[in-house]
């Protein structure tokens, strides 16, 4: 089953995240809060959604997303920032149930589109993406700033 997520979800939402930074060897990245990401949840000022997908009644993966915005297309779009199944529950068709609940968040949205990023060496995300329509697109690259080449930047030096 899936669903939106609510209140009180955070506390899984965060130990996927986790378990997330861990299989992508991006530990050391994490700042996690779970006061600040059930803000970011469920705040007044909201800036990202997420669904939950469940069995018996447990909650065994997640989809966190947000909204973006196409020049080309001039209209907003969703972005998934992050799918993630419990190993032991992958292969029962959850990840597929969450990529397809989304799918239909971007519509009811009206959203043109849905993007995601996926690591280059995760053959197995990709290859399942790709079953499902998805482009793998090799000519665009993620840039990131942050730390102190964000405040370099943003101080003009």
């Amino acid at each position: 089953m899936i669903r939106a997520a609510r209140p009180g979800d955070e506390r899984h939402i965060a130990r996927f995240i986790r378990d997330l930074a861990r299989y992508e060897r991006l530990e050391h990245q994490l700042d996690l809060d779970e006061e600040r990401l059930a803000q970011h949840l469920f705040g007044p000022s909201a800036v990202c959604g997420a669904l939950v997908a469940e069995q018996d009644g447990l909650p065994v993966g997640f989809a966190l997303f947000f909204t973006s915005y196409s020049t080309f297309r001039c209209r907003p779009c969703l972005f998934l920032e992050d799918l993630y199944v419990d190993p032991e529950q992958r292969g029962h068709g959850h990840g597929l149930a969450l990529l397809r609940a989304l799918a239909q968040e971007a519509l009811d949205r009206g959203c043109p589109r849905l993007d995601w990023h996926v690591l280059d060496w995760n053959q197995l995300a990709i290859e399942f993406y790709e079953r499902q329509g998805a482009e793998v697109m090799p000519d665009w690259r993620t840039c990131r700033l942050e730390g102190k080449a964000l405040e370099r930047l943003a101080g003009g030096g």
